[in-house]
């Protein structure tokens, strides 16, 4: 076995660290500036694309400015303008790349994933293009979606012009995803979060520090580009009582429930477009005569609906108007993203989710409506894309009303506990397990790296003397009962200190090619080199160097005096799982009082 021999160590020090980081952390915090200028830009050219196709669509202007759809004077006419926006998408879909269907983050997590962070430039340039027309026609979408998207495209375009590993690449393209969002609506610390969330799929300072400073960068650039500011702000709500703390996590409950069901509707009507009988290109049109009818009824369903939101916090809607929205923009909504066009999920789930909240707390005497509004959209948010602290700190740098912060936190845990509970998998990890693969959102420690070999060694070692003839050892290979109960052996000294390893491929090559007759073991194996483990050191480090050598089994040393005390082979470091199996379901009762 050709590997790398480790003797034993003198003067060994502890050298094991809290994090991984080390000095590629600067490399990739020195990328993150321009990844998170990159995602600001590509929020405010995203934002301004939605405002001339609106513009376009409705109002025959040339024009980027804001403008409302719910203000156009075009009559039934207006129901064929989602649909001819809707056509346009599933062409650019079909002959440009399919990639740009959907919301932006499954999209995302399925390259980071399984794409090794590399998104190709024709849906850097296609995503928002197609989002753009999708919304501004009237799609019933946010923008953050494809802007999440857009961000992280260019992360890993940026990422791919240098010698980067996998991960580091991952990093880039979440740093541009967590600066589109921070730009968007200027709230950094909950884009951060989201990428951890949702995205990164990891808790490292290499991932964490770039993205912070991406998020950071995107969100000082917002007052530039965007105008600075507050997006929604509200005034300071007074401390709930506990009775209005109970209701806040009755309102959690409420909210995941209809998450579920939100979640339920988008998969159950795109499970019905495939059943139809014609090519999935035509599916967006459907959808967007939908999206139009749908428009008909109730005109503030359609586009981003940033101000059916201020609205909402502001209680200026009347119960039956905030009825109708929450009822047309579920239908809508579900069934154009079922469809299969491009558009993001959260502008929705706000709108939604406010509309419950409201809706929640006019049923409560002297309750404030707006304050509920808030509530039920943190919460919807939170239960839909599982991500409560995301959608705590969301609402409250939206809003910066910190006299919501408890409440927030209680109706967000709330509707994600529920959602963990009703649903297997959400809204965005759906769509990633519909084409195959499997998303753990669980982060936990590794214990490769927390357990010492001396905890899953196989000791006392079976070892052979130095000083064993050949042929006898041969002879113990053979008359060892099939199957053998070790396929190699320390070959040890009169003080126990390792001087080989004998493997049966050792044996079968002295039975082919001729046994050294008259030597023992020690002089016969020589300068063997093999691979060694410490009972001192961490699992995963052993485990690395197996690997690298594709040692089977592996002798393990006391590190002071060299002496062997154990194995470790792989069916140990199966083992490992199955203890941590034991450590999750295992369940005693440990303080017991009289019988």
């Amino acid at each position: 076995m050709q590997a790398h021999v480790h003797k034993p160590g003198i003067g060994h020090t502890d050298r094991l660290r809290d994090f991984s980081a080390d000095r590629r952390l600067l490399l990739l915090g020195a990328m993150a500036p321009v990844v998170g200028s990159a995602g600001a830009a590509a929020a405010w050219t995203l934002l301004h694309l939605i405002n001339l196709a609106t513009n376009l669509a409705y109002y025959g202007h040339f024009s980027a400015t804001q403008a409302s759809i719910a203000g156009n004077n075009l009559g039934p006419w207006a129901v064929l303008i989602p649909v001819a926006g809707c056509l346009i998408i599933g062409v650019m879909a079909r002959y440009g790349s399919e990639k740009i269907r959907g919301h932006g983050i499954p999209e995302a997590m399925e390259a980071i994933l399984i794409g090794r962070s590399r998104i190709q430039p024709k849906v850097a340039i296609l995503k928002p293009l197609s989002s753009a027309i999708s919304i501004g026609s009237g799609g019933p979408f946010g923008a953050e979606g494809p802007i999440i998207m857009t961000g992280g495209a260019f992360g890993s375009l940026f990422a791919q012009l240098f010698h980067l590993s996998n991960a580091e690449r991952k990093t880039l393209l979440v740093a541009g995803a967590a600066a589109g969002m921070a730009a968007t609506f200027g709230t950094p610390v909950a884009a951060i979060l989201l990428a951890v969330e949702l995205l990164l799929f990891e808790w490292k300072p290499r991932s964490f520090v770039p993205v912070a400073i991406a998020a950071v960068v995107a969100a000082a650039w917002r007052p530039a580009l965007m105008g600075g500011g507050v997006l929604f702000p509200m005034a300071i709500s007074p401390s709930l009582p506990t009775l209005g703390l109970l209701f806040a996590t009755g309102l959690g409950v409420l909210c995941g429930l209809a998450s579920g069901f939100l979640t339920l509707m988008v998969y159950g009507t795109e499970d019905l477009f495939q059943r139809l009988p014609i090519h999935w290109m035509w599916w967006p049109a459907i959808g967007g005569l939908v999206v139009g009818l749908g428009g008909l009824i109730e005109p503030h369903a359609l586009g981003v609906g940033y101000d059916n939101i201020e609205a909402l916090l502001n209680g200026d809607r009347t119960v039956h108007a905030i009825l109708m929205l929450l009822l047309v923009k579920a239908v809508i909504w579900s069934v154009a993203l079922g469809s299969g066009t491009s558009g993001g999920v959260l502008a929705p789930l706000l709108i939604m989710g406010g509309a419950i909240g409201a809706l929640f707390g006019g049923l409560m005497p002297g309750a404030q409506m707006g304050l509920w509004a808030l509530l039920g959209m943190a919460a919807m948010m939170g239960g839909t894309m599982r991500s409560p602290l995301t959608a705590t700190l969301f609402a409250l740098e939206l809003t910066h009303n910190v006299g919501a912060l408890l409440p927030l936190a209680i109706a967000c845990t709330a509707a994600h506990a529920t959602t963990v509970l009703l649903l297997r998998r959400s809204i965005l990890t759906e769509k990633v397990a519909r084409r195959g693969h499997h998303v753990t959102r669980e982060y936990v420690v590794d214990p490769f790296e927390t357990m010492r070999v001396a905890d899953i060694m196989t000791h006392p070692a079976a070892t052979l003397p130095d000083s064993m003839p050949v042929e006898d050892a041969v002879a113990f290979f053979a008359n060892q009962q099939a199957p053998a109960p070790h396929q190699s052996y320390p070959v040890v000294d009169h003080a126990n200190t390792l001087r080989a390893v004998l493997t049966q491929a050792d044996v079968l090559r002295w039975a082919s090619e001729g046994r050294p007759h008259g030597k023992s073991l020690g002089k016969a194996l020589g300068t063997h080199k093999f691979v060694t483990g410490y009972s001192d050191e961490l699992v995963g480090e052993l485990a690395d160097r197996m690997h690298e050598t594709d040692a089977r089994r592996v002798p393990v040393l006391n590190r002071g005096d060299g002496s062997v005390v154990g194995f470790v082979s792989r069916r140990d470091l199966l083992r490992i799982r199955i203890m941590t199996v034991r450590h999750e379901r295992h369940r005693e009762t440990l303080i017991r009082f009289g019988k």
